[in-house]
């Protein structure tokens, strides 16, 4: 059986994740893979339940329950899917993962990478992506993006800039230190050449 591979993507709001992930899981398909596209929080039930209750404006979470929440819904994703899933081979297309809790909890809310890290490290028993895309976007273009979305500002969307200019330098800190597995491309060029870099960055993976 061909191994299985994890490929997470990440970045801040309104990079554009969820285009390229969806662009990926066609291109992957299109190529005859076994491919499963799953979002974070989210992708099993118990983890949509908690998405539900971080992304709502209406709520008060403080910053250390906000990361233990999303390490709690991440290790059942896991458990419940991620797990199996690369187990019988396929290949898993992630959109956020680790690194954007180390970005936004341990950067972001000053929480601390390392602190974020160790919790995140004991949720997903050490799992790690074969590869990580990052999406790379002026924080103040990501916010335009995002508030031009028909959905509501979440929680998260709403913060002030300097929590997302920390939230960079997080990305760029993580990417710095782990250059093999995070791969830089720039999502201000046009959907079809994010797409194409994007595909160029996980050749060696086959």
């Amino acid at each position: 059986m061909a191994a299985g591979r994890l490929i997470t993507i990440e970045g801040i709001d309104g990079a554009g994740k969820t285009t390229l992930a969806e662009a990926l899981e066609k291109e992957l398909r299109a190529q005859g893979r076994d491919v499963r596209l799953l979002r974070e929080p989210g992708g099993v039930e118990a983890a949509e339940r908690v998405r539900k209750l971080v992304k709502d404006p209406g709520l008060q979470v403080g910053a250390r329950a906000e990361a233990l929440l999303y390490a709690a819904a991440r290790a059942q994703l896991v458990e419940e899917a991620i797990a199996p899933l690369l187990e019988r081979g396929a290949w898993v297309l992630l959109d956020r993962f680790v690194d954007s809790s180390l970005a936004y909890q341990g950067a972001g809310r000053s929480l601390g990478i390392d602190a974020v890290r160790s919790i995140n490290e004991f949720g997903t028993g050490g799992l790690r992506p074969d590869r990580t895309l990052l999406l790379i976007v002026d924080p103040r273009t990501g916010r335009e993006r995002s508030k031009a979305r028909a959905e509501p500002v979440d929680r998260l969307e709403a913060e002030h800039d300097d929590f997302f200019d920390r939230i960079v330098t997080g990305y760029l800190e993580l990417a710095a230190a782990d250059p093999q597995r995070i791969r830089q491309i720039d999502a201000g060029q046009p959907r079809e050449r994010v797409l194409a870099a994007a595909l160029a960055e996980l050749e060696d993976l086959a």
